[in-house]
């Protein structure tokens, strides 16, 4: 039997960096570049010395300088009431979508949340919804009207989709993403493509094509990647829903960092057909899965309704056929949750560790069972899930980066680091992978069995939104993509706070991994404002019975 052992990181080679090759890019990423801009439609944009920010401010709320009180009160408004309002006439879809297109364009100016903007074709969409609803007294489907934006890496029929690659600056889609052709269908309106990092493997948003994306509540901040814009416009309420996709934490962090909710479902109850992503290999090791993101967890519950009920399974042979069920929603003394407190690897900082137990005490003060959970296999995992990543030994990644010549971003090296790094995976090893996660997988639910609860409360990341270009370890996220149980984050309402959150300097680093992350956290006053969010995760499968419970969770630690 083959001795081998996964560890955190291997050697990587820069071998791709060419930058003759990549100068003969940069006229066309200026096309690129002049054409979003160009997306800034006057009549939504905000005044220029509406702009002027210093660095750390809080934006999230800037649109409200350019809205009516009618606009202000629609984007106000969840997802799943704003449907009922369009469809019952209450309001139009021009309606809706000119109080989106405002604040979707204050979003992208304020944070440059934005790879795309097509704002004159989301407004003649509406308009065409309108005269089909005045025609038929109908609505076309269940999300009639409703503005959805849409991480740029799906394939949208007749645009460029380029997975923040620069050599596929150019490359135009000729087929639909099948889920956004869902979302159409359904009678979604299409106005944004956000912004995505480099290699879709960073917890941030850099890349080569239209640089980076900061957090609306504190601009230091990164608002998390890989579905960076998404967490940034959901939480400055430029849509209604947001489409993300997760793999190791893409969508679970930039909902934290933003504030926002955010589902990883499980595998295969969602369809990926047509998404563009340069590595190989992952196959069925670690799944990727699209998600939503959203201000509220009935929207989450009103996307995966849509989603799944268009039975994706008779055109995607890879999803299983399990419709999205009805279940109720638990009374709070029905809750039974175990909450991670610290991972083992890297402590959560004071904030983290201070929602964690302010969420702990509301859910005990409402009769909720609450335990601790004793981590265990972390850190074997998150080795066994980095290998996974680079199966192929990144020849799709560097293949990628090499037809551009394109010069690469420290996270970007990070994640070329994991596992294996430049060596392939031997087939054997894969197994023996895959064997490691199928075992944690048992152990995991025998645990919340022996323990008696449905749910387990952790961190997304140790910590709150960090700084830009600085976050590396994945572990509280791309352990349940190993392991593949179904996650919500949340917002608890509170924000980091220098008076109250001040660095742990007592603290001795038990790893490399820890000295580095920990040492981020340097100083409350950089983060102030910060969003506080939590991970509930359930049991594989039984992602309506979590999303019931994560707005349940949710109430209570606002009340």
């Amino acid at each position: 039997m083959t001795q081998f052992r996964p560890t955190y990181y291997g050697k990587y080679t820069n071998n791709t960096e060419d930058p003759a090759l990549f100068e003969t890019f940069k006229p066309k990423i200026e096309v690129y570049r002049a054409k979003l801009a160009s997306g800034i439609l006057d009549k939504y944009a905000l005044p220029k010395e509406v702009l002027v920010q210093d660095p750390g401010s809080d934006v999230a709320r800037v649109a409200e300088k350019v809205l009516t009180p009618n606009e202000l009160a629609i984007v106000d408004t969840p997802a799943h009431q704003l449907v009922k309002q369009v469809a019952s006439g209450r309001l139009s879809a021009v309606q809706v979508f000119e109080a989106f297109a405002k604040t979707a364009t204050a979003a992208h100016q304020a944070t440059n949340c934005a790879m795309e903007l097509f704002l004159d074709e989301g407004l003649k969409r509406a308009q065409e919804l309108d005269e089909y609803y005045k025609q038929t007294g109908k609505t076309v489907g269940p999300l009639h009207g409703l503005p959805i934006s849409l991480k740029e890496h799906y394939a949208f029929k007749g645009k460029v989709t380029h997975g923040a690659t620069v050599a596929n600056i150019e490359s135009v889609s000729q087929e639909w993403c099948s889920l956004v052709k869902i979302l159409l269908d359904a009678g979604a309106v299409f106005y944004i493509r956000t912004t995505e990092p480099q290699s879709l493997m960073h917890l941030c948003s850099n890349n080569n094509i239209t640089g980076k994306c900061c957090n609306p509540h504190n601009t230091r901040l990164t608002p998390g990647g890989s579905s960076s814009g998404e967490g940034a416009i959901v939480a400055m309420k430029g849509s209604a829903i947001g489409v993300g996709s997760d793999i190791g934490g893409s969508i679970r962090a930039p909902a934290a960092f933003c504030g926002v909710f955010g589902l990883r479902p499980t595998q295969k109850r969602l369809t990926m057909q047509n998404c563009t992503a340069n590595i190989v290999g992952v196959g069925e090791a670690v799944v990727p899965v699209l998600g939503p993101l959203a201000r509220h967890a009935e929207d989450l519950d009103l996307f995966m309704k849509v989603q799944i009920g268009a039975k994706p399974w008779e055109t995607d042979p890879s999803i299983i056929p399990l419709p999205w069920r009805e279940v109720s929603v638990p009374a709070p003394k029905d809750i039974r949750v175990a909450v991670i407190y610290d991972d083992g690897v890297v402590k959560p900082t004071p904030p983290i560790l201070r929602g964690l137990k302010y969420a702990a005490d509301k859910l005990k003060a409402v009769g909720a069972k609450v335990v601790e959970w004793e981590s265990f296999g972390v850190e074997e995992l998150v080795k066994a899930v980095n290998c996974m990543y680079n199966a192929d030994g990144n020849q799709g990644q560097k293949a990628a980066f090499a037809a551009s010549g394109e010069p690469l971003f420290a996270l970007t090296k990070n994640a070329l680091s994991f596992g294996k790094a430049d060596q392939p995976l031997l087939a054997v090893e894969e197994h023996l992978l895959v064997q490691t996660r199928e075992e944690y997988r048992e152990r995991y639910l025998r645990k919340m069995l022996e323990l008696d609860v449905d749910y387990i409360l952790s961190p997304t990341y140790f910590s709150v939104a960090p700084k830009l270009e600085t976050a590396r370890y994945w572990g509280y996220t791309s352990l349940w993509n190993i392991l593949d149980f179904p996650n919500v984050v949340f917002p608890t309402g509170l924000r980091c706070e220098p008076a109250l959150d001040a660095p742990d300097n007592l603290h001795k680093p038990r790893n490399d991994i820890e000295a580095y992350e920990y040492a981020l956290y340097d100083s409350a006053e950089d983060f102030k404002n910060a969003p506080i969010s939590l991970q509930l995760t359930g049991k594989r499968w039984f992602d309506e019975e979590l999303v019931k419970a994560a707005g349940v969770v949710h109430q209570i630690v606002l009340a």
